[in-house]
């Protein structure tokens, strides 16, 4: 089996619509596929219909990707088959999503100042009904000649945490994140947490006391983590009892990541599905809710 547990659509910051993404995770011979974007389940019910309309599909799993802050660095929290509907979760996503549009006004309003000709007008019509997050204000400044790739945006230059354009937004602390996510039958796995392209990394004691809370794994195989990267989370997902996750972290044209580019071992899929209380995955004729 061959099982992606990361991607993202046009519900948060990719550019595949749901339906678009579930087609290509079949076309790319994926057997499962989670939707995770971030901080939204509002692709889900269109990947769905897609999923019934598609001879041979994947089976879906339902997440989000939430927006964490720990120790003011920013923190991803993958979460799969939660119940969405949970009032507690479903509020704190509602609050961080609210605060998207300030918060990218500010960071343009920064950008501006740093002599960027970005307007608000050209970053919403590149997020169109999605969430509004920095990497549609990349792909602008893309757009713009001022960097080559939307990845080469994510520098303490200009977007990255604390970079020159950088400004706050609503985010959870990922302890609390935890708490909610299992609260609503999900299961947590860190996201990328050793992604030093992106500026600072979640040290490992910081893990350990995520995983005393109840985190059930680690992304260990993902594009930002070198190899060596990659030997030392597994190493500490070992010691720690954390199940360890291989994803694309997909978002479409946005980034070189191509669907499939790193993969989840069946058996750990199978015991995510296993832990998961809030909602099951959703078979398609191309595979099985659980491995």
């Amino acid at each position: 089996m061959r099982i992606d547990l990361h991607t993202h659509s046009t519900a948060s910051d990719g550019t595949d619509t749901p339906a678009e993404l579930v087609r290509n995770a079949a076309a790319a011979g994926l057997d499962v596929v989670a939707l995770t974007d971030h901080d939204t389940t509002r692709g889900h019910a269109e990947a769905e219909r897609a999923l019934r309309e598609l001879p041979g599909g994947p089976t879906l799993v339902t997440g989000a990707e939430l927006s964490c802050s720990l120790d003011g660095m920013g923190v991803h929290m993958l979460a799969y088959l939660f119940d969405p509907e949970e009032p507690e979760l479903a509020r704190e996503r509602e609050l961080v999503r609210d605060d998207r549009t300030p918060r990218a006004k500010t960071m343009i309003g920064k950008l501006q100042d740093l002599g960027v000709p970005v307007t608000w007008e050209q970053v919403a019509r590149i997020a169109g009904d999605g969430s509004v997050g920095r990497p549609h204000i990349a792909e602008a400044l893309v757009g713009l000649g001022v960097v080559p790739t939307v990845s080469d945006a994510f520098t303490p230059e200009w977007l990255a945490d604390g970079g020159r354009a950088f400004a706050d937004k609503h985010e959870l602390d990922p302890f609390d994140a935890i708490r909610l996510v299992k609260a609503a039958g999900g299961v947590a796995v860190l996201a990328h947490p050793g992604a030093d392209k992106r500026g600072r990394t979640v040290a490992e004691s910081a893990i350990a006391e995520l995983t005393a809370v109840g985190l059930d794994g680690i992304e260990v195989d993902h594009m930002d983590h070198s190899p060596a990267t990659r030997t030392r989370l597994r190493a500490l997902a070992g010691e720690l009892g954390l199940l360890t996750t291989g994803s694309s972290d997909y978002h479409g044209s946005r980034k070189t990541c191509v669907l499939g580019e790193f993969t989840t071992d069946p058996e750990i899929y199978g015991e995510i599905t296993r832990r998961a209380t809030g909602a099951f995955p959703v078979p398609g004729a191309g595979g099985s809710p659980a491995a």
